[in-house]
Parts: structure tokens; C-alpha cells; sequence
């Protein structure tokens, strides 16, 4: 995924800063019992894989549905060879890896299902129809959101079905802390590895589909076909597991904190299982799958990219904002399910607990008077 600093220049976003936003724990005692009873789903119930059904969350006061693919457990070859064409040394050692059944969306987060939170769109529409707010949105209410930006964060390629952009780490992740609360169902970024794995699909080829890049274009939006900008989610075949986009379209957010040369502590030391490499720093952060404005080879299955500080740079605050990439204009998110529920402390610990503190300008203010 390209820094776009260059792209789009006429835009520059000036975010907002406003009223200051306080980050309470996911709340969870026995008291609170009612505001941890799930949405009624039927097919989003299973206690073992052989279980695991297809589902769509309801994202409740609105019309949108988050659609869930079941992802089999099992073990696969992380990385790429290097006979494998463009392949890079962040890629390699492969070494083999054990990941755990999840849900995992089938398409990316689109502009309508982020902004719900985003833009607080939930309650306002609670507000208008006169719905009582239900034990979970007081939950899900209290998740901190972003200060909104004064400027439109899709930069003129549209929203609704299209994937949602340009967000930090921090930013997808209180989306998956929020969503948590709202549907009483855990959901979070997927790691580095589930999302290969779910990519691959069962694969060993430079793509979910083979080694031919001349197919690329049935799968993928990419600087080749992408008339510059994004595209609406699903409109390009799935991979063998169901997912679409996994290639291009946008790139998207995983938990891992990059380390060029992480594949080598896994070296010789057997199957590495459901492994995490946690973050300790804001940069940088793993990407995966390559976007509209990338290059075939980067939308390999393999290919590792970096966040870097560079994607925030038509941002004129000092410090920056927490919530906002301005110039990550092909980036997004997915959002995944374990089938095995974490305890309290490891969902805080995938949220927002080893996240080094983030401060938005407002909020350093507040601090200061």
C-alpha cells in the first residue's frame, strides 16, 4: 500500500479537535450479566467447529449486517519460497503454523458499518425513532470514538459499500472493542497469521488462485484495473474459502506489531501455534493483502508491509491525530471471531491493553489545564 501524500493533494484534512473522549474498561462482572447476553443469532451459536455456520451480525438500530465466514482450524507453511517470483526477505524463513477455528468477515469493514460507530449513528438513531437504549449499547456506548474529521475521509471515491479507509490501528481496533459491546459477541483484528491462513485458504501459490498473475484481475482491484481509486466490497471472485478481497481492494489492518525479521525466531523450533507478535511501539504495524493503488507482487499472500509515520503526513495537528491515516488512502480492515471465547483480560489485551497510550491534541489539552 502506497503513501498517498502525493495523491489527491487538493485535499488536504484538517481533523477536528472537540470534545475530550475518555476510554472506559469493557465492563464485566456478574451484575452486569445482562448487558453480555448476545444478540439472538441462531447460526452465530457453536461450541465446536464441526458447529460453525455462516452467519450475519446484525449491527442492532440499523439495517446493516456484518457477514461471517467459518474458518477451519489447522496448520499451513507461513511465508514464501524464494523461487517464488518478487517474494522478499521479510518473508522467509517459511516455517509451519497452527491456527485456531474463527469467524473471520467475509468482506472488509465498509463506510456503512464503521460509521455507525464512527459517526455515532446508533444513537442518534435511537434518538430519532425514540429507542430505549438496550443493556449492551450502554456498553457500547462508552467505547471512545474518534473526533471527527472536518473533511470527507473517503477523498472523493465514495462511501457506503465501499470499504471504510483510512483509520489508525487504534482506530480499527476500538471499532472491534465497540462492536464487541454492541453485539455481545467478541470480535477483533485478525493476527498476521489467521489472516494469511484465511488468504491462502488451503493454498501454497503466490495467490489464492495459482501463480498466474495474469488472473489477478478476476480477483483483485489493483493499480492495473482500479481506475484509481477503491471499489465496493464483493464485486471480484472469493478465494477458495469464500472471502472476498484478500487481495487488494484495500489493505488491511492485523494485531501484529512488523518485525523484518520475525519468521526467524520460529525457525527450527517446531509448529508455532496461533503465535502474535505483540505490539510495544505506534510503528510500525502489519498490513496485508496490498490495495487499489499496489502492484501485482504486493498483493501476494505473503507480502508483509509496515505501517509507518509517513501515512499520517497531510496531517497538520501537533501531535497528530490517533484516529486518522491521512495519507493510508488504501487501507481498511476486516474483523475476525475466535470460535474458543478469551478471557476478560486477553480481550482487553487485543483491544487496547498493550496498545502504547495514544492521546489525541484535544485530550493533551484537557490534560494541560
Amino acid at each position: 500500500m502506497q503513501c498517498r501524500a502525493a495523491f489527491r493533494a487538493w485535499s488536504v484534512p484538517l481533523l477536528a479537535s472537540v470534545a475530550t473522549l475518555t476510554i472506559l474498561p469493557f465492563r464485566s462482572t456478574a451484575a452486569d450479566d445482562a448487558e453480555r447476553v448476545p444478540l439472538k443469532i441462531p447460526d452465530a451459536i457453536a461450541a465446536t467447529e464441526a458447529e460453525m455456520k455462516a452467519y450475519s451480525e446484525k449491527i442492532e438500530h440499523t439495517d446493516f449486517k456484518i457477514k461471517m465466514t467459518p474458518i477451519p482450524g489447522g496448520s499451513f507453511v507461513m511465508g514464501s519460497p524464494e523461487s517464488e517470483e518478487n517474494s522478499r526477505d521479510d518473508e522467509r524463513p517459511q516455517h509451519e503454523v497452527k491456527v485456531d477455528p474463527f469467524w473471520m468477515s467475509t468482506y472488509e469493514i465498509t463506510w456503512n458499518e464503521y460509521e455507525v460507530w464512527g459517526d455515532r449513528i446508533d444513537g442518534f438513531r435511537r434518538a430519532a425513532f425514540g429507542t430505549a437504549a438496550t443493556p449492551r449499547d450502554k456498553v457500547a456506548d462508552a467505547v471512545t470514538r474518534p473526533t471527527p474529521p472536518y473533511t470527507d475521509m473517503s477523498f472523493g471515491m465514495g462511501k457506503r459499500n465501499n470499504p471504510a479507509i483510512s483509520m489508525t490501528q487504534h482506530a480499527a481496533r476500538m471499532y472491534c472493542k465497540w462492536l464487541s459491546a454492541k453485539t455481545g459477541r467478541y470480535y477483533r483484528l485478525p493476527t498476521e497469521a489467521e489472516w494469511e491462513y484465511a488468504c491462502r485458504a488451503g493454498t501454497t501459490t503466490a495467490y489464492s488462485f495459482g501463480d498466474d498473475v495474469g488472473q489477478l484481475g478476476d480477483y483483485a482491484w489493483f493499480a492495473g484495473n482500479s481506475d484509481g481509486k477503491f471499489h465496493p466490497v464483493g464485486q471480484k471472485k472469493p478465494n477458495p474459502w469464500g472471502l472476498y478481497d484478500m487481495h487488494g481492494n484495500v489493505a488491511e489492518w492485523v494485531l501484529d506489531q512488523y518485525v523484518p525479521n520475525a519468521y526467524a525466531a520460529h525457525s527450527g523450533k517446531g509448529i508455532a501455534v496461533n503465535p502474535l507478535e505483540i505490539p510495544k511501539t505506534v510503528y510500525p504495524r502489519i498490513v496485508r493483502g496490498g490495495g487499489w493503488d499496489d502492484e501485482p507482487e504486493m498483493l501476494r499472500s505473503a507480502v508483509r508491509e509496515g505501517s509507518a509515520e509517513e501515512w499520517k503526513e497531510q496531517d497538520p495537528q501537533i501531535p497528530q491525530s490517533i484516529w486518522y491515516l491521512t495519507d493510508a488512502q488504501g487501507l481498511g480492515f476486516r474483523v475476525v471471531r475466535p470460535l474458543v471465547e478469551p478471557s476478560e483480560e486477553e480481550k482487553a489485551a487485543y483491544w487496547d491493553k498493550n496498545d502504547p497510550i495514544q492521546l489525541d491534541p484535544v485530550e493533551l489539552d484537557s490534560n494541560l489545564e
